[in-house]
């Protein structure tokens, strides 16, 4: 019986026109029973991050495996079945893709696809009776969000996003000190992201119906993540401006954006974003002394100081430990630490910013 749209013909044929012949490997991997205790996660979307760091991470993980793929591409799927030994079964394309509900091997899908289609899929993905990590920036909106998050509940299914630096050990450490307050109260914080866009003008990041927004949507994230785990606390309103060099590339999105987040208790942290600037860095100050990262926010390579010196923490692979501990809650039926509700309240930050943006006022959150 055919489960979905890739069929062996479609192997041979797209093998013809230059991708080679099929490799299939060790035939007896293709259908070798699911590792005991390991859950199967498919990847939608093979673009940069599943390529160069989804699937590799998933290589070193201890609880999930690389158990299918979801792509419109047809030389992908077969550059990733021989690669990776997944089965033909496993393999599925956007129009077949609601028959992953009747396959057993997959326990959870890893939405990577362009932020407007976050929504969409992860609440198919639910009602396929899968749980679901999304990539981040969630949705559009925080209206998605809500959307997302009812979606997986009403499926009885965890739903998490792809925050992997709550799962890094510098990332983790700036949560303990400025959340139980080690070097005393927290009295600033100051920190950015972004890198000089020098990819492709017409690509779907650069689309405001596409991506939601530019930088701040894409690398934005991570900064005002920074702050709201730093603190342990949800701002209540923020102010925001904007600078753009490039209207030419960046006539539709944001290019650099900076802003100020207002908390409850009166503190005021300022962040900024940017695809014109290369930024990665976390600076906080306390009554004790000073403690932060930089590189804060990246793959790899992240460094961070107290007022004792260096951290002493390795370098991991962020994402395995992220899609371990996913695994892990599946397992328990258990709540992943970053929820679909840790995504709404960062969406929620960044309507506000644009709001700002828009009106020039200070804007409620």
């Amino acid at each position: 019986m055919k489960t979905n749209n890739f069929s062996r013909r479609d192997f041979i044929r797209a093998g013809s026109i230059g991708v080679g012949a099929l490799a299939l490997g060790n035939p007896l991997n293709l259908f070798a029973a699911k590792p005991a205790k390991k859950l199967g996660i498919a990847l939608v979307g093979l673009g940069n991050y599943s390529t160069g760091q989804l699937a590799p991470a998933l290589q070193h993980t201890q609880n999930c495996y690389l158990a299918g793929i979801v792509t419109g591409t047809p030389t992908k799927a077969i550059e990733w079945k021989s690669k990776y030994n997944i089965p033909l079964r496993n393999i599925y394309d956007y129009q077949s893709f609601d028959q992953i509900a009747n396959n057993p091997d997959i326990d959870i899908i890893y939405i990577v696809l362009p932020v407007f289609m976050h929504k969409e899929y992860t609440i198919r993905a639910a009602q396929a009776g899968k749980h679901v990590i999304c990539e981040k920036p969630m949705a559009l909106n925080a209206g998605e969000c809500r959307e997302m998050i009812a979606a997986c509940r009403d499926a009885n299914r965890l739903l998490s996003i792809g925050y992997r630096l709550h799962f890094e050990p510098h990332n983790m450490e700036i949560m303990r000190l400025g959340q139980r307050q080690v070097y005393g109260q927290v009295m600033s914080i100051d920190t950015g992201n972004g890198f000089t866009y020098r990819g492709d003008p017409n690509a779907w990041r650069l689309k405001k119906a596409l991506a939601g927004g530019g930088g701040l949507m894409d690398m934005g994230i991570y900064s005002i993540q920074g702050t709201r785990y730093t603190l342990g606390m949800e701002p209540i309103y923020v102010r925001a401006r904007q600078e753009k060099t490039r209207p030419d590339l960046f006539n539709e999105v944001d290019e650099t954006v900076f802003w100020e987040l207002e908390f409850p208790n009166g503190f005021v942290a300022t962040g900024k974003s940017s695809y014109n600037h290369d930024w990665s860095y976390l600076h906080v100050e306390a009554e004790h002394g000073k403690f932060g990262l930089e590189p804060a926010y990246g793959y790899g390579g992240v460094d961070g100081y107290t007022p004792k010196g260096k951290m002493p923490f390795p370098q991991i692979i962020q994402q395995a430990a992220q899609m371990d501990d996913f695994a892990n809650c599946v397992i328990q039926n258990r709540r992943s630490r970053v929820p679909g509700e840790e995504g709404l309240n960062d969406m929620k930050v960044v309507d506000a910013i644009y709001r700002s943006l828009a009106s020039g006022n200070k804007e409620r959150i």
